[in-house]
């Protein structure tokens, strides 16, 4: 079977996305696929490529079994709206062309955001006779609505029918939460299918007390540790500000984006000196890390998505780590700490409360004892095997069906 995955991230890039582009395609090239990827240099999360990169336009390279194809967009310096537009729409005209230029494939798979990459897909699938499953990881429109990011009617109506068109035209819609599932079942949408973030099983020991020894953090401190993307969405900056009132706790943030110097100047106006900002850590130095915290934040500003659910999560859990999630009540990231007892929850925008939580968890260790261990067992439902198997088998169903309607139309 020919595979074409289309999307923004792809490997070397660690958090986000791109991992889980990157492990399906390896995924399904080792299981004896001809796998392509259409993507583009790496930028995420620092919004800034490599200098090698900024003026190419086309690359292709052999990465691990993978031919990875490489298109050049535009990164903004600083991602406004009108930037991250901009720089969507330079990935979906450049990658496009690109596209239209490979061999045709039996199945394409599409990752969005960005939303108007369905739209490319669908034309690609047109001209070649190709089918496409359009893989939501992100409710873009949703996010951006809640966030106050848009408000302009006409333009949130354009979406709209612009996410429509895609779901109308897709031979199959995957999604990686149920809470995904049942707003887009609710808008009568058809051909779902579930596909969520995995993790991978591999060797995750590490040794303890490196991490607080390179750090200056005694073992008798309470960690609580962020991990991933710094950004408007995380509202880390509440986060900043309710462990400043917290002086027991010890919080590391570990990552970059767009929101690190603003995060770093709040940090050194409140005189947080219990909060160490960190870049993000090689695979070795994380599982380090995560093998003396105490706790994982995942924090979400209000209206982040409802439907969201944050792959870290589910890399925090498997490692035997309670969570904190801080976020709206009614978020599937809220709704799934709470039924299956991996952690906390506190609402978003309340910098006391906030602290509060913190404060709680650190007299509580008997119950985040038993949240580390409901959330191992939650975390073996999406073994990486399991999850990307099922969905080779949606694949194979589809270009299978494509290819009996050929030679129907042959006959």
């Amino acid at each position: 079977m020919r595979v074409l995955v289309w999307g923004v991230n792809y490997y070397p890039e660690q958090v986000g996305i791109a991992p889980y582009n990157t492990a399906l395609c390896e995924y399904l090239s080792r299981e004896g696929h001809d796998v392509e990827m259409v993507s583009t240099f790496a930028y995420y999360p620092m919004w800034k490529k490599a200098a090698a990169d900024r003026e190419r336009i086309f690359r292709s390279d052999d990465v691990r079994g993978v031919r990875v194809h490489r298109c050049w967009h535009y990164v903004p310096a600083k991602p406004s709206g009108l930037g991250r537009m901009v720089h969507e729409a330079s990935f979906v005209i450049t990658s496009l062309l690109r596209a239209l230029t490979l061999k045709r494939a039996d199945v394409m798979v599409v990752v969005s955001p960005p939303l108007l990459l369905g739209a490319a897909a669908w034309l690609v699938g047109r001209l070649k006779g190709m089918p496409h499953v359009l893989h939501i990881q992100d409710l873009q429109p949703d996010a951006a609505v809640d966030l106050g990011m848009l408000e302009h009617p006409p333009f949130i109506e354009l979406l709209r029918r612009l996410e429509r068109f895609n779901y109308r035209t897709a031979a199959r819609v995957s999604v990686i939460s149920e809470g995904m599932l049942e707003t887009l079942r609710s808008r009568g949408i058809e051909r779902l299918t579930y596909f969520p973030n995995w993790i991978a099983t591999k060797d995750t020991e590490a040794e303890r007390g490196v991490f607080r020894a390179a750090q200056r953090i005694r073992s008798d401190e309470f960690l609580l540790l962020y991990s991933g993307n710094i950004g408007m969405k995380q509202g880390l900056d509440l986060i900043v500000e309710a462990a400043a009132r917290v002086k027991e706790v010890r919080l590391v943030i570990c990552g970059d984006g767009a929101g690190r110097p603003a995060l770093e100047a709040l940090i050194a106006a409140r005189g947080a000196e219990n909060v160490t900002l960190l870049p993000l850590q090689a695979e070795e130095d994380y599982l380090r890390m995560m093998a003396d915290a105490d706790v994982c934040l995942i924090s979400q500003r209000t209206g982040g998505g409802a439907a969201f659910f944050p792959s870290k999560l589910l890399s925090s859990v498997a490692l035997g780590k309670p969570v904190l999630a801080v976020t709206d009540g009614e978020s599937e990231l809220a709704r799934v700490v709470r039924e299956e007892e991996l952690g906390f929850w506190v609402a978003p925008d309340d910098v006391e409360a906030v602290a509060e939580a913190m404060r709680a968890l650190r007299g509580n260790k008997a119950r985040l004892e038993e949240c580390a261990r409901n959330g191992e067992r939650f975390a073996a439902r999406f073994e990486e095997g399991r999850v990307l198997g099922d969905f080779e088998e949606v694949l194979k169903e589809l270009a299978e069906g494509e290819a009996r309607e050929s030679e129907a139309a042959v006959i």
